[in-house]
């Protein structure tokens, strides 16, 4: 297989995009519009005929050029709609051009060379009693006790409404940059492909907020964030319910991207999701490379 290396402005982006749309591995995070945003010089190793892409996220410190996988973009590596095994994998990593990486293949990416990390995953083509039978007693009980505080579900909160909720609150992590996240919650809802949630109070007040990614088979759960009154009304509990509820019986898949701290990874699983591993490479990263 011959693979070439393109930079940014020689990319055919119809071509890559159809490669997205058709590949069995498809990912929003890897159409063209979302690495724009995320990764704005973003570059690719492309097989002839762009039947297998691999987008190259790179960026630059102190002049040299390195790869590292951007924010808000659980997994990228490899996809097309044909098969891709381990050979396949390993020959894009020998063409990968630049000496320091950190990349998040996806879970059709198997290498024996990367790390692996955990994503949970809940296949929704059952119906809705079938699905929450799979619910823990802890995830039903924290549904319950929500359902009976009179929260309200909205489904279209404003752009601006979400941002100001998500900066106003607290976090243990770190957060995308607020233009770069405006950026992208607004090109992810001119391509029809992000929505906004938010659960509010008997009294009308925001306690909760998800942003989603959707497209045909998957709703990725992309960024939730919950006040103190959220986290303790149990309202997260409440709106993934909510989209169980209106996605049953589709085919769907529900992507909760993961988390490798228990407590988060428990609400999946209570939730029925399953463990779909992706894998991560790295090579020679030293600390004034590591992004910040």
């Amino acid at each position: 297989m011959q693979i070439i290396h393109l930079r940014n402005k020689t990319i055919d982006y119809n071509r890559w995009d159809n490669c997205i749309a058709q590949s069995y591995n498809h990912l929003t995070y890897a159409y063209s519009w979302y690495l724009d945003i995320v990764s704005p010089d973003w570059e690719a190793l492309v097989s002839e005929n762009y039947e297998y892409i691999m987008p190259l996220p790179v960026k630059s410190r102190y002049g040299l050029p390195y790869l590292v996988q951007p924010v808000l973009t659980q997994q990228l590596g490899i996809f097309s709609k044909n098969n891709i095994d381990e050979s396949v994998v390993d020959e894009f990593i020998k063409q990968i051009p630049y000496f320091s990486y950190e990349l998040n293949l996806n879970e059709n990416n198997f290498s024996a060379k990367a790390l692996i990390f955990p994503n949970f995953i809940l296949n929704l083509s059952s119906p809705y009693d079938q699905l929450n039978a799979g619910f823990s007693k802890n995830t039903r009980r924290n549904i319950d006790k929500a359902s009976k505080l009179n929260l309200s579900i909205h489904p279209d909160l404003t752009v601006q409404t979400f941002i100001s909720f998500y900066f106003s609150v607290d976090k243990h992590f770190l957060s995308p940059q607020q233009p770069l996240l405006e950026k992208l919650i607004e090109k992810g809802i001119s391509e029809k492909a992000l929505t906004l949630y938010g659960v509010a109070s008997e009294k009308g007040k925001l306690m909760a907020g998800l942003c989603i990614l959707h497209s045909a088979h998957r709703i990725t759960y992309l960024l939730p964030v919950s006040n103190q009154e959220g986290k303790v009304s149990s309202a997260m509990f409440l709106l993934i319910d909510y989209l169980i509820r209106k996605n049953a019986g589709k085919d769907k898949l529900l992507d909760f991207e993961g988390s490798r701290i228990e407590g988060v990874a428990r609400l999946y699983r209570g939730f029925g999701a399953k463990y779909h591993p992706y894998y991560i490479l790295k090579r020679f990263r030293p600390s004034f490379l590591i992004r910040k």
